[in-house]
């Protein structure tokens, strides 16, 4: 009988100690990428929602077309999504940037508009007893007041687009998902468990950074606790 592969690469294992140190750099440059695709795309989507959130929420005829629209984004495939918008942007990474940005509209904009909803009517009202603008009402009453709410979204849309950033590997910028979509054509079994692994630690530990930040910059509520 013919003696078995000395390594696990060898034996295609699904837990291998030698595909992680003899691949090092290429799973480095995947999780740099992966984490930058969602990093950008969660901040711009989260510039352009706010804005829009704010639209919606002072002029009530904005809120229907604003929500119905993110809405419609959000129910694309993913896949038909980037085939939209391959002709604006070709085989990139802004091509899964845009993408990843239009599917973070939906959450971002209903719980940033959620959160503007709920600040209590008296406190804007006491606001302006004491002189403050419209501007400035916005800026030092209702956006304080509506962070909880954004954090939650902002940590939903992150967790979310760590997933869809995957999907950037038809294009050939998918971070973790480039690894593991070669590794199923291959079956690479090492390669796809430690690409599927990697990236649910970049979710959770993204969740865990974003709670933070919210408890750092919130703490009436953990008095309220």
């Amino acid at each position: 009988m013919t003696a078995p592969p000395d390594d696990c690469l060898a034996r295609n294992e699904w837990i291998c100690g030698e595909y992680l140190t003899t691949r090092r750099e290429i799973l480095l440059d995947a999780v740099f990428q992966h984490v930058r695709l969602t990093s950008v795309s969660v901040l711009v989507a989260l510039a352009l929602a706010l804005p829009l959130a704010v639209l919606a929420r002072h002029r009530r005829w904005a809120a229907g077309p604003v929500l119905a629209v993110t809405t419609i984004l959000y129910t694309i495939p993913s896949l038909a999504m980037f085939s939209l918008l391959l002709p604006l942007y070709g085989l990139s990474a802004t091509l899964v940037t845009a993408g990843l940005v239009l599917y973070s509209l939906t959450l971002l904009v209903r719980t940033l508009l959620a959160g503007l909803r709920a600040v209590p009517e008296e406190t804007r009202q006491a606001a302006r007893g004491l002189g403050y603008g419209p501007v400035r009402l916005l800026l030092a009453v209702e956006l304080p007041l509506a962070v909880p709410a954004a954090m939650a979204g902002l940590r939903i849309a992150t967790v979310s687009a760590v997933s869809l950033a995957t999907v950037g590997a038809i294009v050939g910028y998918g971070g973790l998902g480039n690894l593991l979509y070669a590794g199923m054509n291959a079956y690479f079994k090492a390669q796809v468990l430690t690409a599927s692994v990697l990236c649910v630690v970049l979710a959770v530990a993204a969740d865990l950074l974003l709670l933070g930040v919210q408890r750092l910059i919130t703490p009436w509520t953990r008095t309220r606790a």
